[in-house]
């Protein structure tokens, strides 16, 4: 039996009351905990690169603990001890910071270009040694995958988003090639990462975030083939892979804008429903 139009109002209203009390509250234990990273980094003399990435996976551990977000790892123990390209979808903005607490310190994030410009974010990145590509600019770009290439190559292991932007639609875009022609390159495994529950948590146009959980699945690593003379036939398999996993549409064939369409469309479509129960 539905309840009576007043009170489901009142319980609509009550949560999204309780949502933003919580959100704001996240957001107060982000910004002191990432004011106090940035500052042991940038002016904590003698800090090696290695220091330095410790202090951030540390402090991203701490916010989600002090959140109250629960972050779970599972299969952590499929990480190769060695260099390797782990790559992850993208559904959220918090995605990189769950990834920093998830994790081992060593690793190297590869971002793009324009958020080197975004004041005390870009300064605490490359304190911590993350890549940043040119996604635009032919010639930087390249400049930018010959120095990933070289630190691929000398070990270094390295995190992706290869989707390269946040969908608002759930599911799964289309990668990039980027790391999986460093993977090639320099004979390293590609290791697909599953990230659940931040787009419930920080959608795509939401300021604040939610309560929830958040759960990082590593998948069996995908070797590049002695046989294969291209990236795309690594790209293929580690994105089947993640697809197979993740539970959400493929997105492949769907471009970001009219993904981003899709997803307005079906919030206004959530909303009408919404008042229409309202006025019964």
């Amino acid at each position: 039996m539905a309840q009576p139009a007043p009170i489901q109002w009142l319980r609509r209203a009550l949560r999204s009351l309780l949502e933003l009390v919580y959100g704001l509250y996240a957001v107060a234990v982000f910004v002191p905990l990432a004011t106090l990273a940035l500052v042991a980094v940038t002016l904590v003399p003698g800090l090696s690169i290695d220091a330095r990435r410790a202090v951030a996976h540390g402090v991203a551990r701490l916010f989600f603990i002090v959140a109250g977000m629960r972050l779970t790892v599972r299969a952590a123990h499929l990480l190769p001890e060695g260099p390797c390209v782990v790559i992850a979808n993208h559904a959220s903005y918090l995605d990189g910071v769950v990834l920093k607490a998830a994790m081992p310190a060593r690793f190297s994030f590869v971002i793009k270009k324009e958020v080197n410009k975004v004041p005390l974010a870009g300064l605490l990145l490359r304190r911590i040694g993350s890549a940043f590509v040119d996604r635009f600019n032919r010639h930087s770009g390249g400049m930018d995958a010959r120095r990933l290439f070289k630190a691929a190559g000398a070990g270094q292991a390295l995190v992706f988003f290869p989707e390269g932007t946040i969908l608002e639609q759930p599911g799964l875009g289309s990668f990039r090639i980027g790391a999986f022609a460093i993977a090639t390159h320099a004979e390293l495994p590609i290791v697909p990462v599953v990230i659940r529950g931040t787009r419930g948590i920080l959608p795509c146009g939401r300021l604040l975030p939610r309560p929830g959980r958040i759960e990082v699945e590593v998948l069996p690593p995908v070797c590049p083939l002695p046989d294969a003379d291209s990236a795309l036939e690594l790209r293929d398999r580690a994105r089947a892979r993640l697809l197979a996993v993740l539970g959400e549409p493929d997105l492949a064939d769907t471009d970001g804008v009219s993904a981003s369409r899709a997803g307005r469309h079906t919030r206004s479509r959530r909303r009408a429903t919404a008042a229409r129960d309202e006025t019964g």
